[in-house]
């Protein structure tokens, strides 16, 4: 049931991505607004991941897990039938609270499964990521076959039953905080992304110069501010800062950043510019499948690699593996801002970028789960969860602006958006493998964590000398 959730969330984040553009012609609207589709999921996952996820530690997780994937239910059923633009943006909004599936899910493993938690995590992160490589490479065939509103009511019925199976089958945990909701660092949080992304993605529309974007950033930067220092003065934070200062934590926090950042900004528009016309200069005139299979050596070499990563991981240990999988990554990126005229260039691109990502996510886990308290796993990871998807909210933003800043008069971007756009990508990942580097140098997962940095306790062997009576 567990499974079901954070799979159908996963699919619902990466379904979409193959068909914004025919999104974009059949609701008649651009390519800067059809991006908010996938944006404002991000968005309100962002919000409502920790919120929830809090919200469940105070009245119960069971209850919190049905009422977000009702959520994700009713979500998925306004963007079925969404008449308009506008409408399916609002229904992804309501989409995003799935995100909640998360951290409860966590919270509910970190509950019931006892020594089996680390294992039950691993599940849970896996099928997140898998779930989104899936998500990508069968949205094609279900609008050909079925048309692109049954990407919506499919995720519906699944989580529609897992819903009616955790509400009859599941106990409630007995564990509950006696907190206050943290309302004030949501609306914080909310306040300076919203900000943040309307700025970053209508500045070519409004002018970079002009007041509404110098104004939102500014608003930005103000309210993040205070977030900060809210949520460093909350008794029970929303996200909790003073485990941010973690070294294994703050380390991989900020490479799940520019990791989400990089991801959801070339997935979001690697299809894109697969499916542009040849006549433009530039794109293949791919279909969406087409399009889709392209990403799949991306999906399957993500996947496959984990089964070889804590092997690599104990042998050289996991700074050395998530800095070489950034690495990978950003090579990944230029390469494609340089070399884009032959589909097997691509073809090579995603498969090293699959690699360089199944590396770091399959990595960061371990690094998490052992530089926290067991107590402490679920929250760790969840925030870790969501880091990530704030990246990718931004990097979406940043990505639309790029692309759509030069428009050719057919209403196609120009190719040097894209190219400029990849290489910022790069350039990201270069940042990542560089936080890597600060990663603390864990190579056996479990066990106490030191408080500061995340290296795990290893026991003396030395033998102390007995003493005499």
């Amino acid at each position: 049931m567990l499974a079901t959730a954070a799979a159908s969330f996963s699919l619902l984040q990466s379904l979409i991505v193959p068909v914004l553009a025919r999104i974009q012609v059949e609701l008649d609207t651009d390519q800067a607004t059809v991006t908010w589709v996938l944006t404002a999921y991000l968005l309100s996952a962002s919000i409502c991941t920790p919120l929830l996820g809090r919200i469940g530690d105070v009245v119960g997780k069971v209850r919190m897990l049905v009422i977000t994937m009702s959520a994700l239910v009713v979500g998925s059923l306004m963007a079925a039938f969404a008449p308009s633009i506008g409408w399916l943006i609002a229904a992804r909004v309501v989409q995003g609270a799935g995100g909640g599936v998360l951290p409860l899910s966590f919270g509910i493993i970190r509950d019931e499964f006892g020594r089996r938690m680390p294992t039950a995590l691993s599940v849970i992160a896996s099928l997140t990521a898998a779930g989104f490589g899936i998500g990508v490479v069968v949205a094609g065939p279900i609008v050909d076959g079925l048309g692109y509103r049954w990407l919506f009511l499919l995720p519906m019925f699944a989580t529609a039953a897992a819903a009616v199976a955790a509400l009859l089958f599941v106990p409630e945990s007995p564990v509950r905080t006696a907190a206050r909701l943290p309302v004030l660092p949501a609306l914080l949080l909310s306040g300076w992304l919203v900000s943040l992304l309307l700025a970053l993605s209508k500045g070519n529309a409004w002018g970079w110069a002009s007041g509404r974007v110098l104004g939102l950033l500014a608003a930005a930067v103000v309210l993040l501010v205070v977030w900060v220092r809210t949520e460093s003065r909350a008794p029970v934070p929303m996200i909790d800062m003073r485990m941010m200062r973690r070294r294994g934590v703050w380390t991989t926090n900020l490479v799940s950043g520019f990791v989400g950042f990089g991801m959801f900004a070339s997935f979001g528009f690697l299809p894109q510019f697969l499916q542009t016309p040849e006549e433009a200069g530039y794109g293949f005139g791919a279909t969406i499948s087409e399009s889709g299979w392209l990403l799949l050596p991306s999906a399957v070499a993500s996947f496959l690699v984990g089964f070889v990563t804590a092997r690599l991981v104990r042998t050289l240990g996991a700074r050395v593996v998530v800095v070489t999988g950034a690495l990978a990554a950003a090579a990944t990126y230029f390469s494609m801002a340089l070399l884009h005229d032959e589909t097997w260039q691509l073809y090579a691109a995603t498969n090293v970028q699959g690699l360089g990502s199944g590396l770091i996510f399959s990595s960061l886990a371990g690094v998490v789960i052992a530089s926290v308290p067991p107590e402490q796993t679920g929250v760790a990871n969840g925030m870790n969860a969501n880091i990530r998807t704030i990246g990718g909210a931004v990097g979406s933003a940043v990505m639309a602006g790029i692309v759509t800043a030069h428009v050719l008069p057919s209403g196609i971007p120009e190719e040097r958006g894209y190219t400029l756009g990849f290489a910022v990508i790069g350039v990201v990942m270069l940042l990542a493998a560089l936080a890597a580097a600060f990663i603390p140098d864990v190579r056996h997962l479990g066990g106490a964590a030191d408080p500061q940095d995340g290296r795990k306790i290893v026991p003396s062997r030395r033998k102390v000398p007995a003493t005499r009576t």
